[in-house]
């Protein structure tokens, strides 16, 4: 259940049954109300997270009409507190209303004390992220604000970025699509001396290769047909800022060499030209392509690499970055919701649960998608697997207790450190860092039998 700090509103008429809630959910701080003036009170003294409410309230209680005007003016005024409805067993209509309201969820009444309890849990859970979200945005004037994460890898990524972005040195991204290669390299550039200059972008996989040279050295009038007038290209727009050449791994060969030179010797000559031009640009370049399988099969060149790598970051994909998936998920609907004025708009359970068990290969740029279509789509103000497009998964709540995991955690390392031993009580105590009584307890904790050891 919640901590004791968080604060649970109940809006219930009935003494009785507001007593019976107040001590089955005595594990967070409760507040009550027993009609929609005190209940208005009660929101703007506490901020609750969390509100329950019976949708038949004083001075009509078999009346909604209360109800729904008490729910309505709470979202108005904390539009982030998640609302549970209490109806009647079998008044499904005003529940299905409620939660096309903007209600969290909705609960029949009688109702099981820890079916609620849990339905309140996820709710807490639910404003919990959804006010990390509040806080990250607020780091919006951070150059590395475009990088949402909690995965301590990609944390790691943004202090290394951080790092080298004062340095004189290439920066070699490497990662597959969608991971975020080009918000880097933009933190990278804003983070510089370089900021107040240009940063410019070419995507070498995106131009064919008779026009990639022109587009990176530029050229003189006359050069070729259709050369009308100077061009410059991406290189010398970039003098005194930064070029990001992205996918640089599907350079051609010929440009690959030109490219090299460029590097060694800082100056550049226009197609047509005979000049030698100097240019002071720092190169930022990103691939989703492995260059050391690329140089072992002879498609990039080696002294190339080691030019374009000083340093190297590997960027992992979205599925091995633990519960970014549904951080990003949660800012990317608000964001949506607000350009497309759909209001508030959630994710239910299942559409968080199938989030976070989809493998994502088109990695965050197929998450931002996927979410821009279903806010557009999407019929009410919460977005369900369905509309996601993606299969709903049955969530495993149980993973989620921490007893349970640490007790997993528990009984493998004892199982692997006894087959290791041979079941060598002394040694495997040594080993687990706990007394042989410990271990024992353990064992008979896990059901492990004690085989002969010493």
């Amino acid at each position: 259940m919640p901590d004791k700090q968080r604060t649970l509103l109940i809006v219930e008429d009935d003494p009785a049954l507001q007593k019976q809630m107040r001590w089955a959910f005595d594990s967070c701080e409760t507040v009550v109300a027993d009609d929609r003036e005190s209940a208005i009170a009660q929101l703007r003294r506490h901020e609750p997270a969390v509100v329950t409410m019976d949708l038949g309230l004083p001075p009509a209680p078999d009346d909604v009409t209360e109800g729904f005007a008490l729910l309505r003016e709470m979202l108005a005024l904390a539009p982030d507190t998640k609302v549970i409805v209490l109806t009647g067993q079998h008044d499904r209509e005003n529940a299905v209303k409620a939660v096309g309201l903007g209600a969290y969820d909705f609960f029949a009444k009688p109702f099981e004390p820890e079916l609620l309890a849990l339905t309140i849990e996820r709710a807490f859970r639910m404003h919990d992220l959804q006010a990390e979200n509040v806080r990250l945005a607020a780091l919006s004037a951070s150059p590395l604000s475009g990088l949402l994460t909690r995965d301590p890898g990609m944390l790691k990524i943004g202090r290394t970025i951080e790092k080298v972005a004062g340095a004189s040195v290439t920066v070699a991204l490497l990662g597959e699509s969608g991971t975020g290669k080009e918000v880097l390299a933009r933190g990278l550039h804003a983070l510089s001396q370089r900021a107040n200059e240009r940063f410019v972008a070419i995507n070498c996989a995106a131009i064919p290769d008779t026009l990639l040279e022109s587009e990176l050295f530029g050229y003189e009038k006359g050069a070729f047909t259709g050369a009308v007038k100077q061009t410059l290209g991406k290189i010398e727009t970039a003098h005194k800022g930064t070029l990001f050449l992205d996918e640089i791994g599907d350079l051609p060969m010929p440009l690959q060499a030109k490219l090299l030179r460029f590097l060694q010797e800082r100056v550049i000559e226009r197609i047509g030209g005979r000049e030698e031009i100097p240019v002071d640009v720092r190169i930022v370049c990103a691939t989703h392509r492995d260059l050391k399988d690329q140089i072992r099969a002879g498609l990039f060149r080696e002294d190339l690499y080691y030019r374009l790598a000083e340093i190297v970051v590997d960027i992992p994909p979205l599925r091995d970055r633990e519960g970014d998936a549904a951080l990003l998920a949660h800012a990317f609907v608000q964001r949506f919701a607000r350009e497309n004025a759909r209001g508030s708009m959630t994710l239910t359970d299942d559409a968080l649960a199938a989030i976070e068990a989809h493998p994502w290969p088109g990695n965050v740029r197929e998450l931002e998608n996927c979410l821009k279509r279903a806010v557009i789509m999407a019929d009410g103000n919460r977005i369900t697997a369905d509309e996601l497009g993606l299969q709903a998964v049955e969530e495993d709540l149980e993973r989620l207790n921490l007893r349970q995991v640490r007790d997993e955690a528990e009984r493998r390392a004892v199982l692997r450190v006894l087959a290791r031993t041979n079941n060598n009580i002394a040694r495997a105590a040594e080993i687990l860092g706990v007394s042989r009584p410990s271990l024992y307890d353990l064992m008979n904790r896990f059901g492990l039998k004690k085989e002969n050891g010493s």
